[in-house]
C-alpha cells in the first residue's frame, strides 16, 4: 500500500544497548490507552479527488474516529487513509468507507501500477495502547462477514487473523491481481473466507486483516531506470535474502520521471529505517545515482525516528520533536513535520477530538 504522500494534516540498526533503552523511555508507545484501534484502509483510486475526499469526509464525520492522515498517488492511483478509534467506531467507519468505494470505484477502469485485487483492496486493524492483538483479529473476521453478506463480495482474511497459513502474507493473496480473480477463485483451493467464489463486477475482493504496526515508505531514485529499482527492490526484500521484515517492489513514476522503491517494512526494530535508507543510498551510488527524495504513507512509530536520531547523532537533550525532524529530514522524506510519528499526531490530536483521555498518549 503504497503512494506518494501528500498529507491531509499539515504539509505534507537496531540502536544497541543503552540507546535501545532510551528510545524505549522516551517514545512511551501508547500504554494505558485502552481499547484504540487503528485502521488503515486502502482503496484503488488516487486520481479523482471528488471520490478521495467524499470516503475521507465521511469517516471523519463518524463519532468517536479521529482521521490522522490522507495519502493519494495517481501513478498508483491509489489512496489511504489512517484513522482511530474504539473498536465499534473504527467498524462504523470502515462500513462508511466500503458503501463509498465500493459505490463510486470500477476496477474495470482503474490503471494504476499498483497490486490489487478490489475497489477497496485492503483493510487492516491495528491494535493500540492496551488493546490485545485478539480484538482486532475479531474486528477483522466481524467486518469481513459484514462486507461480504452486504455486497456480495469475496472476502480474504490475512496476516494475525488469517485462516491458512499460505494467506498470512498479503502479496500471496493479491498476485493474481483484479484480472486474475476469476481464475484464482475457480481454482481448488480459492475459497475465500466469506462470500461467492466469484468477483465482484466492480469492485473484485477485500483482504481484511490485524496485524502489528507496519511502515509503508517510498523511495524515490534519481533515475528513470526502473531494471534498476527493481534489481535494487530485489536486494533489499528478505525473501529474496536482503533486509530482515523487508518487503519491496519498483514503481514508476510517470509524474515525477523517476523510478520508485515501494517498501513495507514489518519491524523496525529488526531493520531500523536508517539500515534501509542507507542500504538502498548504496546500492543507488554503484549504480552511478541517487536517492531523490522518501515518503512516509501515513504515519510512523515515535520509536522508528528516534531510532534514526540515535543513529545520526542527533543530541537526546533535544526535543522529541526535534528529534523527529532531524532524523525525517536526514531520511529526505519529503514535507516532513515533526507530528509525523504517530504517537505526537495522536497527542495533538487528543484534546481536539473524543479518543479515550483516561490516560496520556504521550507521557
Amino acid at each position: 500500500m503504497l503512494p506518494i504522500h501528500r498529507p491531509m494534516v499539515a504539509v505534507r540498526h537496531r540502536a544497541s544497548g543503552a540507546h535501545r533503552a532510551n528510545v524505549r523511555r522516551e517514545a512511551h508507545t501508547l500504554g494505558n490507552v485502552e481499547q484504540l484501534v487503528e485502521c488503515i484502509p486502502n482503496f484503488s483510486e488516487g486520481r479523482r479527488s471528488d471520490v478521495i475526499d467524499a470516503i475521507a469526509a465521511a469517516v471523519d464525520g463518524i463519532p468517536g474516529v479521529t482521521l490522522l492522515d490522507r495519502t493519494s498517488d495517481g501513478d498508483h492511483d491509489r489512496s489511504v487513509l489512517t484513522f482511530v478509534g474504539t473498536p465499534s467506531a473504527v467498524i462504523g467507519a470502515m462500513r462508511v468507507v466500503a458503501a463509498q468505494a465500493i459505490a463510486r470505484i470500477d476496477l474495470r477502469a482503474q490503471r494504476g501500477h499498483h497490486p490489487r485485487i478490489g475497489a477497496l483492496d485492503v483493510v487492516p486493524f491495528v491494535p493500540l495502547g492496551d488493546t490485545s492483538m485478539d480484538v482486532c483479529i475479531e474486528l477483522a473476521r466481524a467486518f469481513a462477514s459484514w462486507l461480504a453478506d452486504q455486497y456480495t463480495l469475496p472476502v480474504f482474511l490475512y496476516a494475525r487473523a488469517a485462516s491458512r497459513p499460505d494467506r498470512r502474507v498479503l502479496s500471496d493473496i493479491r498476485r493474481p491481481g483484479f484480472e486474475g480473480l476469476p481464475a484464482a477463485l475457480a481454482a481448488a483451493d480459492g475459497a475465500p473466507d466469506f462470500g461467492p467464489r466469484r468477483a465482484h463486477p466492480t469492485a473484485g475482493a477485500t483482504a481484511v486483516g490485524a496485524r502489528p504496526f507496519l511502515i509503508a515508505w517510498n523511495i524515490q531514485l534519481d533515475t528513470d531506470d526502473l531494471g534498476l529499482a527493481r534489481r535494487i527492490a530485489s536486494l533489499i526484500r528478505e525473501r529474496d535474502g536482503g533486509l530482515p521484515a523487508v518487503q519491496a517492489l519498483a514503481i514508476p513514476l510517470a509524474t515525477l520521471g523517476c523510478v520508485q522503491v515501494s517498501i513495507n517494512l514489518l519491524d523496525h526494530e529488526r531493520s531500523p529505517l536508517w539500515r534501509v535508507f542507507e542500504r538502498v543510498r548504496d546500492l543507488a551510488a554503484a549504480a552511478g545515482t541517487g536517492i531523490r527524495d522518501s515518503e512516509l504513507i501515513g504515519l510512523a512509530p515515535l520509536a522508528a525516528f528516534l531510532e534514526t536520531a540515535d543513529h545520526i547523532g542527533v543530541a537526546e537533550l533535544e526535543s522529541r520533536e526535534a528529534r523527529v525532524l532531524a532524523a525525517a529530514h536526514w531520511l529526505a522524506i519529503r514535507g516532513a513535520t515533526s507530528d509525523i510519528a504517530l504517537e505526537l499526531r495522536l497527542d495533538a490530536r487528543r484534546g481536539e477530538t473524543s479518543l479515550p483521555t483516561a490516560a496520556p498518549l504521550v507521557d
